[in-house]
């Protein structure tokens, strides 16, 4: 059964119902363009006045931010899991294929998830986090001698700019070709591959936003 949208307390329930719906629009409208769409597009989308948006969010930040907290929430979860499981590698690789098909189904989630607003403060401590859990993911596979050495975390950001890239008109097209990116790129980071790299790229995770 789907969650209920969550609604600030003390709304009346006009206002609940367009908040609701201006959330349901930008959602759609990121999901389908990325998180630059016009808001009188999503206004338009939701059927609500840009002057009904912008009181409910006043920034564009305010707008992202709720709409993609959930899904940032359940990237931090999908961490935690992986962080949670005894085997590092294979916690490692869950935690991979699960964010990679997060990014292939909503391709406004990852811009979401890595843009930095400075009026999004639990939004941006909640990345930080997800970042400094990721370092751990890292750190533990390497520990447990099954991902190569070389790795940099800099390599997650290569990770996910190729992953993006497979991004077909289908969702399943989407699904299957980031599937078979991520079983060659996953099988390249085993400890066993021993050939050194090039160094890596000066890449944060911000840039994939850029």
């Amino acid at each position: 059964m789907p969650t209920q949208p969550y609604r600030k307390p003390g709304l009346r329930a006009d206002a609940a119902h367009n908040r609701d719906r201006i959330l349901e629009a930008a959602r759609e409208a990121f999901t389908a363009g990325g998180i630059d769409v016009p808001l009188t597009a999503i206004a338009r989308r939701a059927g609500v006045g840009v002057a009904t948006l912008y009181r409910r969010f006043p920034t564009r930040a305010a707008l992202v931010t709720e709409a993609f907290s959930e899904q940032l929430a359940a990237c931090v979860a999908a961490l935690d899991e992986a962080l949670a499981d005894p085997d590092a590698w294979h916690g490692f690789c869950a935690f991979i294929e699960k964010v990679c098909s997060m990014q292939a189904t909503d391709r406004g989630f990852t811009a979401a998830f890595l843009s930095r607003f400075p009026d999004a403060i639990d939004y941006d401590h909640m990345r930080v986090r997800a970042e400094d859990r990721l370092a751990e993911l890292v750190r533990r596979a390497k520990a447990a001698g099954q991902l190569r050495a070389d790795f940099d975390e800099s390599d997650v950001t290569l990770l996910l700019l190729a992953n993006g890239g497979v991004v077909a008109e289908s969702l399943e097209e989407s699904l299957v070709a980031s599937r078979r990116l991520v079983g060659y790129l996953l099988q390249s980071f085993r400890a066993d591959r021993t050939e050194p790299l090039p160094p890596p790229a000066p890449l944060g995770l911000h840039r994939l936003h850029q």
